[in-house]
């Protein structure tokens, strides 16, 4: 059974065929960003993703991720491995570290890296190393009422602000609208090679283009 047919019929064959044979993926956070963001792009056909965060699932994360109750106090990325494989028979790579200036040349790697971290530091690393390194990178944050999807060529940097990012104003529709527009750029990315930009705003629904 083709659980693709939507996708299929609205954007074409030879489309999802560049999604499922697109080279691999690097997923930085398996937070509110990347969680939603991984479950996303499996159920639209990419099937080489990797993703890197040492945090466990948290009961305060069940609000704005994809966790259910059962898998409090479990690694992030392991639950998320074991979600997609058995909802959707997609096995990805599951790396229980942190990402660190030691250990960047060897996880930052692949056709594409999305940076979901909720933190500058980690932020500034992946921003520096792939721009050093001629890797495409694609940055996706939220904060308030504002979400951005930017390509690293025309991203900046947040400051930090001190603040536990718990306590962060975080809406689950402001997450579900940034992961939507960043799916939906990688994939006209991978099938056109377009490199789009866009702020979104959740008070007026705004999504626009961010012209530098």
């Amino acid at each position: 059974m083709n659980t693709l047919i939507h996708e299929e019929v609205y954007r074409g064959e030879e489309t999802l065929k560049k999604i499922g044979s697109f080279g691999e993926i690097m997923v930085c956070g398996c937070g509110a960003v990347g969680s939603n963001l991984i479950e996303n792009m499996v159920r639209q056909g990419f099937k080489t993703i990797s993703v890197i965060d040492f945090d466990r699932v948290e009961d305060h994360n069940r609000h704005t991720q994809v966790w259910g109750r059962r898998e409090v106090g479990h690694h992030k990325v392991m639950v998320m491995k074991n979600k997609v494989f058995t909802d959707h028979g997609v096995s990805i790579e599951a790396l229980t570290k942190k990402l660190e200036a030691s250990n960047a040349k060897k996880f930052l790697r692949g056709s594409l890296v999305i940076d979901g971290f909720d933190n500058s530091e980690s932020r500034k690393l992946v921003t520096e190393y792939c721009r050093d390194n001629g890797i495409n990178c694609l940055h996706v944050g939220l904060n308030g009422d504002y979400a951005e999807v930017m390509w690293n060529e025309v991203y900046k940097v947040p400051r930090g602000g001190g603040k536990d990012v718990c306590e962060y104003p975080l809406a689950r529709n402001l997450i579900l609208l940034a992961v939507a527009v960043a799916t939906e750029t990688i994939i006209r990315f991978v099938d056109k090679g377009a490199r789009e930009n866009y702020t979104i705003t959740l008070g007026d629904f705004g999504i626009r283009k961010y012209e530098e």
